[in-house]
């Protein structure tokens, strides 16, 4: 087997895995959305579910700290939102989040760079500088 058939076995799996990622998110979704209109499911019991999980993450030391009650209010915020299926706020909310990204992308570039050269390209910039003689002193 070769690298070129190793690595499109492994993009294969990898663009399979991500269908079925999306497959039971949205049969996730469907099922949540339907016991969420059938009041099955209330706003109540998806914020208490929310901070049950960040104790239990805690306990199990995935994460150091519990929900705070605001990012237990966003999470919760946030699948009620997908239950109801409100495309106009989720639409809002996604562009949003694309404008944050951007927004960082842009600070980042904007940070000066600190690029480090490898001796061998010291030693050629040394020899062009000075007309091809070497001997001069380089920090390495």
């Amino acid at each position: 087997m070769t690298l070129e058939d190793m690595l499109s076995f492994l993009m294969a799996r990898i663009d399979s895995i991500a269908m079925s990622e999306e497959s039971l998110k949205t049969k996730f979704d469907v099922l949540g959305r339907v016991l969420y209109k059938k009041g099955i499911i209330t706003d109540d019991d998806i914020v208490e579910s929310v901070r049950e999980q960040g104790k239990l993450m805690k306990a199990i030391g995935v994460t150091q700290a519990e929900l705070s009650d605001e990012e237990v209010r966003a999470i919760a915020d946030n699948i009620i939102v997908w239950l109801k299926g409100d495309a106009a706020t989720i639409t809002k909310s996604m562009e949003e989040y694309e404008q944050r990204l951007r927004e960082l992308a842009s600070q980042e570039m904007k940070k000066p760079r600190l690029d480090v050269a490898s001796p061998a390209v010291l030693s050629e910039l040394d020899k062009i500088t000075k007309g091809g003689k070497s001997g001069g002193k380089l920090i390495m």
